[in-house]
């Protein structure tokens, strides 16, 4: 059983591989602390599952139903739960084994809030090509027609439209780990992963490719 870890974005850096003589860009991830919470049985809750957090959070700011399922664990409240779906038969474990669960050279996918754009226009939002860009034309960046008058009649629905960009919920996949530094409590993922530094992300086996 390969369980997936939570950690926090902690920035980019990079990596210098002597024999190949290349440069890695590698974005630092912060995986210390990973405690599980709660264990889900087919018995109990219909599914095997077991319950991760990640970050500690004061006990004023969490519910009363949070509060006691940290107690139950004999933990500090999580900021950031999430449950990890795990084969029926497989014996749950009691402890998370942390950065024990992926070694280095492994594939991984990466999965946290995209940055937030704010309001954005077609152009950027969606890549539109634009209209005329030549003298007497007033629209450029405009989206252009989005129905007619008989046929269809009306807008379709997903029609593109200027609006709120990003923080989404986003998945990296297909990202090797490159280093796992134990005494650091940090994974050092290729490549780049969603959302700002400090943000919360989830790593988990790569569903695409396999080591």
């Amino acid at each position: 059983m390969s369980l997936g870890l939570l950690g926090k974005k902690i920035g980019m850096t990079r990596l210098f591989d002597q024999q190949a003589g290349i440069m890695i860009p590698v974005t630092v991830i912060d995986v210390s602390g990973n405690t599980i919470l709660q264990s889900k049985t087919p018995e109990s809750d219909g599914y095997t599952a077991v319950q991760v957090g990640y970050g500690d959070r004061k006990e004023q700011r969490v519910t009363k139903p949070a509060l006691g399922i940290a107690k139950k664990a004999g933990c500090a409240p999580k900021h950031f739960i999430q449950e990890f779906r795990v084969e029926n038969g497989v014996e749950l474990p009691a402890v998370h084994p942390g950065m024990e669960t992926f070694t280095e050279g492994q594939w991984v996918d990466v999965i946290g809030e995209s940055k937030g754009r704010g309001f954005q226009g077609v152009y950027k939002r969606y890549n539109f090509g634009g209209l005329k860009q030549t003298h007497g034309s007033m629209m450029h960046r405009r989206t252009g027609a989005i129905g007619c008058r008989s046929t269809p009649g009306r807008v379709w629905k997903n029609q593109k439209m200027p609006g709120h960009m990003g923080t989404t919920r986003t998945t990296v996949q297909n990202l090797k780990i490159v280093a796992v530094r134990k005494e650091d409590g940090v994974i050092l993922v290729s490549g780049a992963v969603p959302g700002s530094n400090g943000h919360y992300v989830t790593v988990r086996p790569a569903k695409k490719k396999s080591a």
